[in-house]
């Protein structure tokens, strides 16, 4: 199963037997059969570019690689890392970015591994040194458009555990806010705009 965020809603890629655990159409939730043809995907990715009239739509074929690969053939692909890093009274690292909260994250260098990337992406925008890096959590697809090209964007992300508690927002990057929050008291009350995907993360992290 692929779960890509397309402004702001949930794309389903789904085999048919990851189907049933999804349910079935609604009214702002649809459900189609991948016909095997292009067209047939560019048009619910404008769909979901230019309105906001579903919740999510669900797209399922036998073979849920060969929908993957068709769906990929739409974008430019992009490939990062990030992590969750918690501290030694147990917080959670959060960033505030361009008006919404965020965790640190960023494109892969040639020649590194996702986990490497992961690290470096955490130091350099929070200015922690100390990490110990833990286990791979999950990996989450979204796009977003650059250039007049479509974007589909996967990040790789990493359970983090650090002893440093000082926090160094990186501000050539827009990061205008580093904290320390608990995460049951942050996903009960956001306060502000967090997006799905890292919503994913948290959800994923706390078990």
């Amino acid at each position: 199963m692929y779960k890509i965020y397309i402004n702001s809603t949930p794309l389903y890629l789904v085999s048919s037997e990851e189907l049933a655990a999804l349910g079935t159409n609604t009214e702002r939730r649809i459900v189609l059969r991948h016909t095997g043809k292009k067209k047939f995907l560019v048009n619910i990715v404008h769909q979901l570019e230019t309105t906001d009239r579903f919740d999510a739509i669900v797209v399922f074929d036998q073979q849920l690689e060969n929908l993957w690969a068709d769906f990929n053939k739409i974008y430019k692909p992009i490939t990062a890392a990030g992590g969750v890093v918690f501290n030694q009274a147990g917080k959670v690292l959060l960033i505030h970015r361009r008006g919404s909260w965020d965790l640190p994250k960023g494109k892969m260098d040639d020649g590194e591994t996702p986990a490497e990337t992961a690290v470096r992406e955490v130091q350099e925008e929070t200015g922690l040194s100390q990490i110990t890096l833990g286990q791979h959590l999950l990996d989450t697809w979204h796009t977003y458009a650059q250039n007049e090209k479509r974007i589909l964007k996967t990040t790789h992300w990493y359970k983090m555990q650090t002893t440093d508690d000082q926090l160094v927002p990186q501000t050539e990057e827009d990061i205008e806010q580093a904290i320390w929050a608990d995460l049951d008291e942050f996903l009960a009350s956001p306060n502000g705009v967090v997006y799905g995907n890292i919503l994913d993360v948290l959800n994923k992290v706390k078990g």
